[in-house]
């Protein structure tokens, strides 16, 4: 399922900061944080399907991907988790890339992708679901933003809850450099629950309250799901990327950082 919280063009030091969680069966093979696509390419990586849920590359640019909660998936669909990765190969602009997806977005079950080139300053939403009056593609504005598993910003509780605890804590550093692995803890470790009067009505009570949580650890009938991938991901202005990743390996919490540094001037 999966959430994040990013803060765009807007911080003094950071032009870009990330913190996501991917929420996923824990039996499902996952590679952790590791360089591939002959190092061209950051992240962790959906083992069984070969896609990711965040990567980034070495020229500037990233994405990200959520599924949309729904019901009815379509059978035989697509893999959602390739869309990060084929982006990132194509070297086309995020505006460009989004256009061509929307052209096939009918064979991909529901999802949010969010792609990004720093050194351009451009930002794009993507999502296959869009609401009756919006638009498949959207250009992202400067600030702070929520995704989980509706549309951009939409004021899930959970996703509030989120956002106000995202602007408290980066208020404690104001203009300083970020502990990444401390904020984690801070931000993405939320196992509050709301109210089922107050959840989406999508699926059953009991698994939406289940999910109502940032951290998720549950069982369904598949196996033990939640929380299993934790990243937070931030760009300086002068183009110093850190990717900090927290995983689960056999009920065991381990971690990986990953500094590198990207040329700010487009060629």
């Amino acid at each position: 399922m999966c959430i994040a919280v990013f803060m765009w063009e807007t911080h003094p030091l950071y032009p870009f900061i990330l913190f996501l969680n991917r929420d996923e069966y824990h039996n499902r093979p996952t590679e952790p944080l590791i360089w591939w696509e002959g190092g061209e390419i950051l992240g962790g990586r959906d083992a069984q399907a070969g896609g990711t849920w965040l990567a980034s590359s070495r020229d500037g640019r990233l994405a990200f991907i959520t599924n949309f909660r729904e019901l009815q998936p379509i059978p035989q669909a697509k893999s959602r988790g390739n869309l990060p990765v084929d982006f990132l190969q194509s070297k086309k602009k995020p505006i460009e890339f989004a256009e061509e997806v929307v052209k096939e977005a009918d064979q991909y079950n529901g999802f949010n992708l969010i792609l990004v080139d720093v050194r351009s300053k451009s930002m794009v939403y993507l999502t296959n679901r869009p609401e009756k009056t919006g638009n498949f593609v959207t250009q992202v504005s400067p600030g702070i933003h929520v995704l989980s598993n509706a549309n951009l910003d939409s004021p899930w509780l959970k996703a509030q809850r989120l956002d106000h605890n995202f602007k408290e804590v980066l208020a404690r550093y104001r203009k300083d450099e970020l502990p990444l692995k401390e904020m984690v803890g801070q931000l993405m470790m939320d196992t509050t629950k709301d109210d089922l009067s107050l959840l989406p009505h999508i699926y059953s009570p009991e698994t939406e309250y289940d999910l109502s949580a940032i951290y998720i650890d549950t069982t369904r009938p598949q196996g033990r799901y939640g929380t299993r991938n934790q990243s937070a991901l931030t760009v300086k202005s002068n183009g110093e990327v850190c990717f900090y990743e927290r995983y689960l390996d056999k009920d065991r919490w381990k971690e990986n950082t990953v500094t590198y540094q990207i040329e700010m001037t487009t060629k």
